[in-house]
């Protein structure tokens, strides 16, 4: 595989594209641990996405779309396959005839820049995803959201590229829900483009509002560590933070990866962290709440390429 990748990379170079082989993962996600990235390929605007979408497609080798890689965590084996990264790019907001707001942003642009421009402009509807550290494509893939919000509330509408076709999918067709949307359900999909709706306001008032977002993330939440945000799905009838929590597990540690002792939904990279550290822990923090609780909680972290350990499921063992 390493030497059809090798070809494969003078190839996307050849055309102009960004390419990197053995590229580090730590240096590709918020967590800042990870092992090598077997090909890399930076895209900076819808164009050259699809021109990397296409040339990378039926290699046989594994592939994944990343943006700001605020939800990933590669193994400290490495991703032996192919990563395809939406840089920060292009935003846009205009005024429909109605008066609303319509911001259009490339699938790599970071939520905080749309949410950023919305309140230049006076529009109104980002402000409670303006502290998710996530790219405009990653959080119309994950339905992301914050402070009872979600992308789905102001999504009008995103451009998806199925393998073979470009086509505009509307709002009501994403089959949002917690965490999910048309895109995870069919994986062969990918963002390209996403327009959201906003209403006018005072763009006073609305910053007001960022910052009090703002001001209640510093103080619940570990922002002055590495971490991937909140690392599991909130389970039905419960909180995964406070589950955590009365399990006893605030501050608990292995190796460089921690509970963290703010917020426990988070586990933080504590200081040289390695893949494996943050991976048993995220399985001794599941085995220690199904046993106390029953609650079996999923990671909302997506886990990418060869971990060197083996730590079974406490429902599985």
């Amino acid at each position: 595989m390493r030497d059809n990748l090798a070809d494969l990379a003078a190839r996307l170079r050849g055309e102009g594209l960004s390419v990197r082989e053995n590229a580090d993962g730590a240096a590709l996600t918020t967590f800042r641990t990870g092992g090598p990235v077997g090909l890399l390929v930076d895209a900076a605007d819808r164009e050259e996405m699809l021109l990397a979408l296409r040339m990378t497609a039926g290699t046989g080798a594994p592939r994944r779309i990343l943006g700001n890689g605020s939800n990933v965590l590669f193994g400290g084996g490495g991703f032996p396959g192919i990563v395809i990264r939406a840089l920060p790019g292009e935003a846009e907001l205009v005024r429909d005839e109605d008066g609303f707001g319509i911001l259009g942003a490339f699938a790599g642009t970071l939520l905080s820049r749309t949410a950023n421009l919305a309140m230049e402009k006076g529009f109104a509807g980002m402000e409670a995803l303006s502290g998710i550290p996530g790219s405009v494509g990653g959080a119309v893939y994950m339905n992301a959201g914050a402070y009872g919000r979600t992308v789905a509330d102001v999504l009008l509408e995103s451009l998806s590229f199925d393998g073979e076709n470009t086509v505009w999918i509307p709002a009501g067709e994403h089959r949002f829900g917690y965490r999910e949307s048309i895109y995870k359900e069919e994986p062969e999909r990918t963002v390209l483009y996403a327009r959201f709706r906003l209403e006018p306001g005072d763009p006073a008032e609305i910053r007001r509002r960022m910052q009090e977002y703002a001001l209640r993330r510093r103080t619940s939440q570990p922002l002055e560590f590495p971490s991937a945000g909140s690392v599991f799905k909130r389970p039905a009838g419960y909180f995964a933070g406070k589950l955590i929590e009365d399990a006893g597990l605030k501050g608990f540690r292995i190796g460089g990866a921690e509970v963290s002792p703010k917020h426990a939904g988070f586990i933080v990279n504590a200081g040289g962290a390695t893949p494996e550290d943050v991976f048993r822990l995220i399985r001794a923090v599941q085995k220690r709440v199904y046993e106390k609780d029953g609650v079996r909680l999923e990671p909302e972290v997506e886990l990418l390429g060869d971990f060197l350990c083996e730590e079974e499921l406490p429902w599985n063992s």
